[in-house]
């Protein structure tokens, strides 16, 4: 095979592992590009095997396509991308990759302690939200700072707020 030919639907799935409605609908997004036969068969240029990997690895991530797109707004459909087309693409995505880390690393610093106490509510948790402080600040997931409230936060000394209190409080919310 000559690098400018083109594969069938069926040949791209057989070798991507991805199923041809898949492939359907990556293109009904612009993530994949195929041209028509006389026929009006679908053929993709071989170019789009290392798109649809890109995607597979991309899935596997938990990345959302919508994000994918972005990214590979960069690199051209029409043509074998360059090199350094794939380099650029390649730092843009390493760098949101960077950033996603990061905000989950943030995220399971902020969750710690909740996990650790075990009573599986952040609106009534003893630790985090004593007496219920934080929903007078309205709705939406917010974090009780002792600091800038001037209190003391109970449990801070590191013990659990589980036993009676923590048995309490799961019985008030059934």
């Amino acid at each position: 095979m000559e690098p400018d030919d083109t594969l069938s639907v069926g040949e791209v799935s057989r070798r991507t592992g991805v199923p041809v409605s898949a492939l359907h609908f990556y293109e009904r997004r612009g993530l994949i590009v195929s041209t028509r036969t006389a026929g009006n068969q679908r053929r993709y240029a071989r170019h789009m095997l290392r798109r649809i990997s890109l995607i597979v690895v991309a899935k596997r991530l938990g990345v959302p396509l919508a994000e994918l797109s972005e990214v590979f707004a960069a690199v051209p459909l029409d043509r074998a991308p360059t090199t350094g087309e794939w380099r650029r693409l390649s730092r843009g995505w390493k760098e949101r990759l960077e950033e996603r880390r990061r905000t989950i690393e943030r995220l399971e610093r902020d969750l710690a302690g909740c996990i650790g106490c075990g009573c599986l509510s952040l609106r009534a948790c003893a630790l985090l939200n004593p007496d219920d402080v934080l929903g007078g600040r309205g709705a939406g997931p917010v974090r009780f700072d002792a600091e800038v409230a001037g209190e003391p936060v109970p449990g801070a000394d590191g013990a659990r707020h589980g036993g009676d209190a923590g048995q309490a409080g799961n019985a008030s919310r059934r």
